[in-house]
């Protein structure tokens, strides 16, 4: 099974989406599943895991009803408050759906560096275990020693780094984002998204070379086996079309490791969510 393992919807209005500003104008709209299932098919893609793009309950509940009415979505990682003292009460809601797989906060918008590392968010982190949920770690690179720290000390629960971390495509600068990812997958509970690197290269202007030393790190670290595809479609139009962000990975893959194009084109992801 071929899936991509990142994806939103949504339905926009200016007041909660405040991150989509001038520059990324052909974001303002709306985002259903019938305008992905075409791009999907496109690329031979089987299924989708669809990720939380706003941190409220409501949106949870609406991509798990999304999930109900398309087959080809596979899962959904939501977002619920995992500060709060009633986090259990929400995980158990929303797990009433085989849908529900996993958890995910937008921590590289945190005032707090480490909010990761408070006790309340950690506890929270801890209660994913009981309903056997992953959480999405979606960081800077400026966030990764904490990170490694979060991971180190929760080494039963599923993690997944999405958008390989969001390193400094752009400017082709490695270093530390190649010495954090080292240690963080010395730790076997991480996984990766490859995902998202097109919005961090130069819009519309990028290269297929420019994402090869990133690529390279993340494979050498990681392994196929811990690695994923993932398009994080809509927000890679505003520097690629759907077909040329999947393929800047599975060209490199063909290039370079072709016998890993199994794992991440579907393996990985299946075994990562728990997709029958």
């Amino acid at each position: 099974m071929k899936i991509d393992s990142h994806h939103h919807f949504w339905q926009y209005n200016k007041g909660e989406f405040p991150w989509i500003d001038e520059s990324m104008l052909s974001l303002r709209r709306d985002f259903f599943p019938k305008e992905l299932l075409s791009l999907l098919k496109s690329k031979n893609f089987d299924g989708s895991i669809v990720v939380q793009a706003r941190q409220t309950l409501e949106e949870t509940k609406w991509l798990l009803d999304l999930a109900e009415q398309n087959e080809f979505i596979k899962g959904v990682v939501g977002w619920v408050d995992l500060c709060s003292s009633d986090i259990d009460q929400q995980l158990q809601t929303f797990s009433v759906s085989p849908y529900f797989k996993g958890v995910r906060h937008v921590l590289h918008d945190e005032e707090n560096d480490r909010f990761m590392l408070r006790n309340d968010f950690k506890r929270g982190i801890h209660a994913l275990q009981k309903y056997d949920l992953t959480y999405d770690l979606l960081v800077f690179p400026k966030h990764l020693p904490y990170a490694i720290e979060l991971v180190k000390e929760l080494p039963e629960q599923r993690f997944v780094l999405d958008h390989i971390g969001k390193p400094f495509i752009k400017d082709q600068v490695l270093s530390p984002w190649k010495e954090n990812i080292k240690r963080l997958a010395e730790h076997k509970n991480v996984f990766v998204k490859l995902s998202g690197m097109v919005t961090e290269a130069s819009w519309n202007n990028w290269e297929q070379n420019d994402f090869e030393l990133y690529l390279a790190t993340i494979l050498e670290e990681f392994g196929s086996d811990r690695c994923m595809i993932g398009s994080d479609w809509p927000v890679c139009t505003v520097s690629a079309s759907y077909e040329k962000t999947i393929d800047l990975v599975l060209d490199y893959m063909k290039l370079h490791a072709p016998k890993g194009i199994e794992d991440i084109a579907g393996k990985t992801c299946t075994n990562f969510y728990k997709i029958v």
